[in-house]
């Protein structure tokens, strides 16, 4: 329910705060005083467009807040889905800047216009005599059906039931789509695979193989500086190392006389013993070159096969194509595999699909089960409200399953005996259908929360009986919800829990509407100007009095009752 309404800046209201009672909310005042201007601003709380015509003062923002007691609401999930925080009070504000700037939030968090709709739909039911389009569509008259039915719990089961088939029936298509696409590049992948397994390449192997014959292709050379090297260190005649032992004689002679010869001396014989295993690792080098054609011509055809590969494949290195060829082992895996994982998705989503059905058979059996009670109780009502020959049928039928089950309703109007049931918009009138409105709610009342009701002149074209009717039907059904009426039949007015009187103030430069709670006399007296006009007589206020009088006695009857 509504607890609290704040506008600031809206329209001719430059301020105004206001706390409904939990039950019937009576609303009144003069044509053109602003009652309008309160539906406007709830209007922008439930996500109607606005512009900075709105403003009050064109300086400054508008502000629009309610607060909302949503503890029996049965939305949470609706919250997220829109991934907006829950909590059983629901703050929405919106908000319109000076350039026309407008910003909604709900609980804080941001949100656009369709988020707002969504939620702001199910938290306030404004129902203006000419408003047929909810009661005429068939999604909200299927939710009229479950409210009835209180279906809460089955339908909630059967939505999981339903994302659950969808995702799982999604799953199994998209695999069947990529098992298509792989399956055409099967050969061509496994070709490819086949030619690097065949390769058996090593990572490091290229590096390897080209610094192998680099060496090959230049073998003659390197003997030929090898042996020169060798030659100048070691040949039998005059060499490097032969005078490098003379040097180290000489110096061992005198090393007797001084630490210095003989630390020279013991580095020359360090270098002696250096050069000594520079010569046979050089002479191992050079019989480890080879002047071998065939091995060179082995791994310029190995090469080969290498640089054709990575040119094909688009990359610079034995890494990379490795990687490549772990790429292609999966993918060929996966189409080895793909058989299997189709059929273990095909018999998840019959699984899904088997007890999908079985949770939309046990919803449209429920559904089916209340639609007669239905079509009785409406029909009996419209009786009561005025209208004797006036008839619902609710016409059903199942097909395809809907995030909101497999069946479909559209309630059938007729107002005249004779005349076949039609679709509510080609047959109703303003008057008519806002009867009906009053009746479908009326028996939805006793069944769950409903959101804040608000009837804006729902009484219009109706006086006398009906008129007291109506009210008594407001009043039965405020005791399990909120209603605002916006009205001007004292019969109805009579049955208010709290009366509200919007007028124009003109005590300063602008003239602004305010709205203010009646007290019990000033209720006697609006109720007996609403019957008399401006000066009642004065058994007229008797009158108002007495009726206002015997409305708190039964009100108070029905507390004592609880």
């Amino acid at each position: 329910m509504l607890s609290t309404l704040l506008v600031q800046n809206y329209a001719l209201i430059e301020s105004l705060e206001l706390s409904p009672s939990r039950g019937l909310n009576i609303i009144t005042g003069e044509t053109g005083a602003g009652k309008s201007i309160l539906l406007g601003a709830i209007g922008l709380l439930r996500g109607n467009r606005a512009d900075t015509k709105v403003l009050w003062d064109p300086e400054k923002k508008c502000i629009i807040e309610g607060h909302f007691d949503i503890s029996g609401y049965y939305i949470q999930a609706l919250f997220g889905e829109e991934e907006i925080d829950y909590d059983t009070t629901c703050i929405i504000r919106r908000e319109i800047s000076p350039s026309g700037k407008t910003r909604a939030f709900i609980n804080d968090t941001p949100v656009n216009l369709d988020t707002l709709r969504k939620i702001g739909s199910e938290l306030m039911d404004v129902h203006s005599q000419h408003d047929s389009i909810l009661l005429g569509s068939q999604e909200y008259q299927l939710q009229l059906v479950d409210t009835y039915a209180q279906n809460n719990a089955l339908l909630e089961n059967y939505k999981d039931h339903f994302r659950d088939f969808r995702k799982k029936q999604e799953a199994y298509d998209r695999l069947q789509t990529e098992a298509r696409e792989i399956r055409k590049e099967f050969d061509y992948h496994s070709f490819l695979l086949d030619e690097l397994d065949k390769a058996r390449f090593q990572p490091d192997e290229q590096q390897e193989l080209e610094r192998d014959l680099s060496t090959l292709e230049n073998a003659e050379e390197i003997k030929q500086r090898i042996n020169a090297a060798v030659g100048y260190l070691n040949d039998p005649e005059q060499s490097i190392l032969n005078w490098l032992q003379s040097v180290n004689s000489n110096l061992n002679s005198i090393s007797q006389f001084g630490d210095a010869f003989a630390a020279l001396r013991d580095r020359v014989q360090s270098c002696l013993i250096e050069l000594k295993d520079i010569t046979a690792e050089l002479e191992s080098e050079n019989d480890r070159v080879e002047l071998d054609d065939e091995k060179i011509a082995r791994i310029q055809e190995r090469l080969s096969l290498l640089y054709h590969l990575e040119k094909k494949h688009n990359v610079a290195s034995v890494p990379e194509l490795l990687a490549i060829q772990a790429d292609l082992e999966l993918k060929v895996a996966k189409v080895l595999n793909i058989d299997d994982d189709l059929a273990q998705a095909e018999k998840d989503a019959k699984q899904a699909w088997e007890t999908l059905q079985q949770s939309g058979i046990k919803l449209s059996e429920s559904r089916k089960v209340v639609l007669g009670e239905i079509q009785d109780l409406v029909t009996g009502l419209l009786s009561d409200l005025g209208i004797p020959n006036g008839r619902l049928v609710v016409d059903y039928h199942t097909g395809k399953p809907t995030l909101q089950g497999v069946d479909t309703v559209n309630f059938l109007f007729s107002a005249n005996k004779g005349i076949q049931p039609r679709q509510l918009r080609e047959v109703a009138s303003g008057g008519e259908f806002s009867r009906l409105m009053l009746a479908v709610k009326y028996i939805l009342a006793n069944k769950r929360s409903l959101p804040t009701i608000v009837f804006d002149e729902i009484d219009t074209g109706i006086s006398g009986e009906i008129a007291i009717k109506v009210g008594n039907m407001m009043r039965d059904m405020a005791r399990g919800h909120q209603l605002i009426a916006i009205t001007h039949l004292h019969q109805i007015a009579a049955k208010g829990d709290a009366h509200y009187f919007v007028y124009k103030d003109h005590s300063a430069d602008r003239t602004v509407s305010r709205i203010r709670q009646l007290s019990t006399e000033e209720r006697v007296l609006e109720i007996a100007q609403m019957i008399g006009g401006a000066k009642p007589a004065p058994s007229i206020i008797d009158n108002a009095r007495e009726m206002l009088s015997h409305h708190l006695t039964q009100q108070t009857n029905y507390k004592l009752d609880l």
